[in-house]
């Protein structure tokens, strides 16, 4: 079993485990940790709330967060990264959440389908020098009320 490890790079007991049965061991599971920016949360949802009202120029960016994070709050063992990715992720959440989210927005068409224009794809195989290879085809015919086109290409 020693030689067996040696030659894989693992442990004698992840040896020892894989011989006594072919299915690995259900990994430990550890529990949430949470984050070091846990407690400065909801300053950071407050502040995204309040720029919901303010002037698009006043509106605080997520540098000026961390700055205020840092000057008010003592923030010291969170990168800027870790509170950029925060910020980033909350604001469409609230503004979502205070009805400012992004308009969905349906268009319907104001044509019948195939009225104006109708378009068809294929495959065809042919020899060219002898060889068989498959063709993509493009068809399409238009047909306006204006002038009508019968011209295939």
């Amino acid at each position: 079993m020693r030689a067996i490890a040696r030659t894989h790079g693992v442990s004698y007991h992840t040896v020892k485990d894989a011989l006594g049965s072919a299915w690995p061991q259900k990994r430990k599971e550890y529990a949430d940790r949470g984050s070091k920016l846990d407690p400065f949360k909801p300053f950071i949802d407050e502040m995204i709330r309040t720029d919901l009202n303010a002037p698009r120029k006043q509106r605080h960016t997520a540098t000026r967060m961390y700055q205020r994070l840092i000057d008010e709050h003592g923030l010291t063992a969170v990168s800027y990264p870790v509170v950029q990715r925060y910020v980033k992720q909350r604001r469409s959440e609230i503004a979502a959440e205070m009805g400012r989210g992004p308009a969905t927005v349906f268009i319907p068409q104001t044509h019948r389908p195939g009225e104006e224009a109708e378009v068809d794809f294929g495959d065809i195989t042919g020899r060219l020098r002898g060889e068989l290879i498959i063709l993509t085809c493009f068809v399409s015919e238009c047909r306006s009320a204006a002038r009508p086109c019968t011209e295939r290409r």
